[in-house]
């Protein structure tokens, strides 16, 4: 998997102060002399199709009245950074679309560096065009040959005829650009398939191999990063995808963490390649953690 470098617009940089105080209950206050920031997923650890997991709202509450920057970092491909952040607000999360970081943008903005005007043909479930700005998008049925095959989310817009037509395409030397490679994903109905599952056929039937430009690529931690103003050691990662939250965030020299929500199962932490630096039952005990933590 190849990795990219990219930057998204209108991702503005907050003032961070010299440390970061986090109200523990009561009159009890930490100083956090080493995390001044956190990078959380959303999908499976804030929520499960966006309905709130338990704690999880009153726990970005503590974490926002701290005054703790954060940065929402997700790979949802269905849906706009605005519809995110309406979404979150109306579930009683603290946050606007300035706060979100998704595969998308920061797929629109290496698009806009490295394959500027190309012709894109884009499979994925969800309108996302308002941020994908600058990128030309080919529909499926438009038979002009594209520049480049873009694979978003998938869902039921990943049919046989759009897949072989990227394979075609893929076969003739257009290159491939992933959103994301992850294998599933948990929703209110259970685990479904997503992009990574048809990801590794094409890739393999095609002799080919994707640049992945959300998570877990190293680029899209540093935009993140670059939005919070603080460096790697500086700052957290909570996830619930042990390998492209978790343990990519600390091949980048984030502190990793772990939460026993949304895709998590046993198995696929046992056999991981890697161990997180914390495991949380879920985000709702992170102030927990950072009081343990003694920062």
């Amino acid at each position: 998997m190849r990795s990219v470098k990219s930057t998204v617009g209108h991702f503005h940089s907050p003032v961070l102060p010299p440390f970061v105080a986090i109200l523990l209950g009561g009159d009890t206050v930490l100083r956090m002399e080493r995390i001044g920031a956190a990078l959380i997923d959303i999908d499976g650890v804030l929520t499960v199709s966006f309905e709130p997991l338990p704690g999880t709202v009153q726990a970005m509450e503590r974490l926002r009245a701290a005054g703790l920057p954060l940065a929402l970092v997700t790979n949802n491909t269905s849906r706009t950074r605005a519809t995110i952040a309406a979404k979150l607000s109306s579930a009683g999360y603290p946050v606007t679309a300035d706060d979100i970081l998704t595969a998308p943008a920061v797929t629109a903005a290496y698009l806009r560096e490295h394959h500027p005007d190309a012709r894109c043909l884009f499979l994925n479930s969800g309108d996302v065009r308002d941020d994908l700005d600058g990128v030309r998008l080919a529909s499926e049925a438009d038979d002009t040959a594209p520049d480049v095959v873009v694979f978003g989310g998938a869902g039921e817009e990943f049919t046989y005829a759009g897949l072989n037509r990227a394979f075609r395409e893929l076969q003739r030397g257009v290159p491939l650009i992933a959103m994301h490679r992850n294998l599933y994903w948990r929703t209110s109905g259970g685990l479904d398939l997503d992009t990574g599952a048809f990801l590794l056929g094409l890739e393999r039937a095609a002799r080919v191999e994707a640049t992945v430009t959300g998570k877990p690529a190293e680029a899209f931690f540093a935009t993140a990063l670059a939005h919070l103003g603080v460096s790697a050691s500086e700052a957290l990662m909570v996830g619930d995808d042990i390998e492209s939250d978790v343990l990519a965030a600390q091949r980048c020299g984030i502190t990793g963490v772990l939460v026993k929500t949304g895709k998590y199962l046993p198995q696929t932490h046992a056999s991981a390649p890697g161990t997180p630096d914390h495991v949380l039952d879920s985000f709702a005990d992170l102030p927990a953690l950072l009081e343990r933590a003694g920062r």
